[in-house]
């Protein structure tokens, strides 16, 4: 892997996974993050790649493409990746092409995560290979973000930030979707012993708890029964959008944040409380 565009950044540089589409919490970070001031590579699902059909294939580099010009309308670079994030030569070879591309990385959001699928079933239905994917997303795909990144940050010096983007179901546990609120569970356990690792290096990493977001993952269900679990679960009555996702990472990934770590910060409209 290879960035073609001229090398060398003086912006903090952010590295945002799962930000190939424009409905989701992963292009509302990636532009969040280049308001404030970072150049971004946008990282979009490499997982299964060949065997999308053409016409999908496509539409997903334009829409890749879409997000990046994005970031570039805010007056900042950005350049684009398909990576398997459960691959850690995928992984590794992202992390050296950001190198020779802007000589640097400072933060990274880790939002890649496995779509809604075949795991969405009770447990006594849900077969391995289906829990085996979630969790090779999900988790194996975050420590792996988070390793590589953080040998980078420390060699190069001078700190960064890790933000994981985590789920509130990690903390609820959700009927029906055992396999995914387990890989969140463990997302905000990576979370935590990450922070306290790394902390000696001045790598803040927290993670982030999001509620019901409007986002394309919705799209399996209609928006009567989502208007319906949102009325019965979220005090603010309303679903929350990406931005509010991705102002909340800016804030950690940027100064607002230097001293906050090893958290995992419910953004959910109010439906998990906890004091």
């Amino acid at each position: 892997m290879a960035f073609s565009d001229e090398a060398g950044s003086a912006a903090p540089v952010a590295v945002v996974t799962g930000a190939g589409r424009m409905r989701s919490i992963g292009r509302a970070v990636a532009v969040e993050l280049a308001r404030v001031g970072h150049d971004v590579v946008v990282v979009g699902n490499g997982r299964g790649s060949l065997q999308r059909a053409d016409a999908e294939r496509e539409a997903r580099r334009r829409e890749i493409e879409a997000v990046a010009d994005e970031v570039r309308a805010l007056g900042r670079q950005a350049t684009v990746a398909t990576v398997d994030i459960a691959d850690e030569a995928s992984v590794d070879a992202l992390f050296t092409a950001v190198r020779d591309r802007f000589g640097r990385v400072d933060v990274v959001v880790n939002n890649a995560a496995a779509a809604r699928g075949a795991d969405r079933v009770p447990i006594t239905e849900l077969v391995p290979a289906a829990f085996d994917e979630v969790l090779a997303v999900n988790v194996r795909g975050t420590y792996l973000m988070t390793a590589a990144a953080a040998r980078r940050i420390v060699a190069q010096g001078g700190g960064g930030a890790i933000v994981n983007i985590s789920s509130i179901a990690g903390k609820l546990g959700t009927p029906g979707a055992a396999a995914y609120a387990a890989s969140k569970a463990a997302v905000q356990s990576l979370t935590v012993s990450a922070a306290r690792e790394l902390a000696d290096h001045d790598i803040r990493v927290n993670a982030v708890c999001p509620g019901i977001v409007t986002t394309d993952r919705l799209a399996d269900t209609s928006s009567a029964q989502w208007d319906r679990t949102v009325a019965a679960r979220v005090p603010l009555g309303r679903a929350g959008d990406p931005e509010d996702i991705g102002r909340l990472v800016a804030y950690l990934a940027g100064d607002g944040g230097r001293w906050v770590t090893g958290q995992c910060w419910n953004v959910d409209g109010g439906q998990l409380t906890v004091r």
